[in-house]
C-alpha cells in the first residue's frame, strides 16, 4: 500500500520579473501551498495526502499551476480562495474541480500536461 492516497504538486518556481513566460511564484503560489499544506492538516489528511511545493511544472501561463497524483488532474489558475474547494471535493472526495482543470488541449505547444 503506497503511503499516500494522493501527492499535490504546488509550483512555486521563480522567474525573473517581466519573464514572458510569468512564474507561479510572482502569482501567489507559495501561499497557495501553505494554505493547502494547513487544509490537509486541519481536515486531518495528513496521513493520506501530502501537499508540497515542487519546481516548474512547465504550465507558466496557466499558473499558479497545481498537479494531483496518482489521478494526473492539473489545476490552472489556482487561487488561495480555490484551495479549500480542491480539498473539499478533490481530495476528501475524489472529485476533481472542472472549472479549474487544464485540458490536455489547453496547454502551450509542445507541453503535454502528464508531468
Amino acid at each position: 500500500m503506497p503511503r499516500y492516497e494522493r501527492h499535490v504538486f504546488i509550483c512555486v518556481n521563480e522567474r525573473p520579473a517581466g519573464h514572458v513566460r510569468g512564474s507561479c511564484a510572482a502569482k501567489g503560489s507559495v501561499a497557495i501551498r501553505e494554505r493547502f499544506k494547513a487544509e490537509v492538516r486541519r481536515r486531518g489528511l495528513a496521513a493520506r495526502v501530502r501537499a508540497n511545493q515542487c519546481g516548474c511544472l512547465d504550465a507558466c501561463e496557466l499558473g499558479p499551476t497545481v498537479v494531483v497524483y496518482p489521478e494526473q488532474v492539473w489545476y490552472g489558475g489556482v487561487t488561495l480562495a480555490d484551495v479549500d474547494e480542491i480539498v473539499e471535493s478533490h481530495l476528501e472526495r475524489g472529485e476533481p474541480v472542472a472549472r479549474l482543470r487544464i485540458p490536455d488541449s489547453g496547454f502551450p505547444p509542445g507541453e503535454s500536461g502528464k508531468g
